[in-house]
């Protein structure tokens, strides 16, 4: 099996970045999407495919999302 180019694990290594920082609330969505040359929607599609929770809603911000009493 060949082994992958420096470039590929670089490119890896940036998102992961830009993730963990996301994660951490030290950059916003859009900022860690344009760390990695990537719109914030792509971003976060790409955070969502990575396992990262993309929005946090505490329970009492959710009932109303979920809510019928619209």
């Amino acid at each position: 099996m060949p082994a992958d180019p420096p470039e590929l694990f670089a490119a890896e290594a940036g998102f992961l970045l830009a993730l963990m920082l996301f994660e951490l609330g030290r950059v916003s969505s859009g900022k860690a999407g344009r760390l990695r040359g990537m719109g914030r929607v792509e971003f976060l599609l790409a955070a969502s495919r990575a396992g990262t929770p993309v929005v946090t809603l505490s329970t009492d911000e959710m009932a109303p999302e979920f809510s019928w009493d619209d």
